[in-house]
């Protein structure tokens, strides 16, 4: 357990406390330019829709096309890490994936749209595949935990950025401009982070080709429940928050764009709970944490099956913050948990299931919204939840058993 005194200790020297709060700060400005990038059309696709006149779940392939970029991208991003250093490789990402963001606002359709998403997707894969890997080589211990915790926040600041930019713009810009918008903040965010970053030792060289580092990150079960977690609750987490906007545009509730775009306030909830997690882990440990994120989960999606807006509300504060909890509990453990020779490949296997789980599921429950309405996404969305809670339940059920025969020895 961290105690006050690991915190204070007199090891930590005013150089080290100037770089942590340095790595902190680059790192939450990477989260911004990120996600900022990733998810703000989702707060204008009923706008895309009508422009492009495609229906829901065909406007939500535009979310999917960059998740599902990300997720193909990861392996050839930590190749590339290990050659050139994860610092600059998260460097080029960010530019480039700016650059494609521009791109892809001034698409004249949905066939040139997709592809230019997809390949900003691709771009965006390094920075979450090798942000934790980076902080574990700048940081150690309690540091390197409130670190990656501290990426996952500036990860809901940038998804709550882009979406609150281009969802209120969208109407007097449209959604092209309002997404040109979003582009300017992220590019003013990847310059925050290339300024801050700390930078670390160039590799020597790759230690052992990168295939059998994949299978060793492959085969630790530890691990593969955390992969396995993060594909099932990504894939609901998406699914609510693309097709709320569409469900908030028709009776009762009637919002305009604008107005729907404040749901992504309710990110904010997740930057407070991503902070928690790394709090929690060390205290009470992963499988805790992570119950308690997806507890919170549940009970958000019932209350969001509400009519009434105050009740739909709470139940998207509950819903969010729970989602960053288990999420911040997960990529932490991953790092922590992972052999230093395969960091890397750790964290690109838990980024590819939790993008694609974010494409897939982004997808998939949008059929069933399209055909059977709100209620049935929910069930669907409820037994992902429910699936992605047996994990944790199964190693706290093994840990409980663990002790038990151990007090039985005495």
């Amino acid at each position: 357990m961290t105690t006050t005194a690991d915190r204070t200790s007199s090891s930590y020297t005013p150089i080290e406390a100037r770089r942590y709060r340095r790595m902190m700060a680059a790192l939450v400005a990477a989260g911004v330019a990120t996600f900022a990038e990733l998810y703000a059309i989702q707060s204008v696709l009923p706008d895309l829709a009508r422009s492009m006149d495609v229906g829901a779940s065909d406007a939500a392939l535009t979310v999917s096309a960059a998740t599902t970029g990300l997720a193909v991208g990861v392996f050839g991003w930590t190749w590339l890490a290990d050659r050139i250093g994860r610092l600059p490789a998260m460097r080029w990402a960010v530019l480039g994936a700016v650059v494609l963001g521009v791109l892809g606002s001034l698409a004249p359709d949905l066939v040139v749209l997709l592809p230019l998403r997809f390949l900003s997707g691709m771009a965006l894969g390094a920075v979450p595949v090798l942000a934790v890997a980076y902080v574990h080589e700048v940081l150690t211990g309690w540091r390197a935990a409130a670190a990656a915790a501290a990426y996952i926040s500036g990860t809901t600041v940038g998804g709550a950025a882009g979406r609150l930019v281009a969802g209120p713009l969208a109407p007097v810009l449209g959604w092209r401009g309002a997404l040109l918008a979003v582009s300017a903040v992220s590019l003013l965010a990847a310059l925050v982070f290339l300024a801050l970053a700390p930078a670390t030792p160039r590799p020597a060289g790759a230690p052992g080709p990168q295939l059998s580092r994949i299978r060793a990150a492959l085969s630790r079960s530890a691990l593969l429940r955390l992969y396995l977690q993060a594909l099932l609750l990504t894939g609901c987490f998406v699914a609510v928050y693309n097709f709320l906007g569409f469900r908030l545009e028709t009776a009762p509730f009637g919002f305009d764009a604008a107005a729907v775009s404040l749901i992504f306030l309710t990110y904010g909830a997740g930057t407070v709970t991503a902070r928690l997690a790394g709090r929690w882990l060390p205290r009470i440990g992963f499988a805790r944490t992570t119950l308690i994120g997806m507890a919170a989960m549940l009970a958000g999606l019932v209350l969001l099956l509400a009519d009434n807006v105050a009740a739909l509300l709470a139940g998207l504060v509950l819903f969010t913050g729970g989602f960053f909890i288990a999420h911040a509990a997960a990529a932490a453990t991953t790092g922590s948990a992972a052999h230093p020779d395969y960091r890397s490949q750790a964290g690109a296997v838990y980024n590819t299931c939790f993008y694609l789980g974010s494409g897939l599921g982004g997808w998939l429950l949008g059929l069933a919204f399209d055909h059977a309405g709100w209620p049935v996404l929910t069930l669907f969305a409820v037994a992902l939840l429910l699936a992605a809670a047996a994990l944790p339940t199964a190693t706290l059920l093994r840990v409980r058993m663990a002790e038990g025969r151990t007090h039985g020895c005495h």
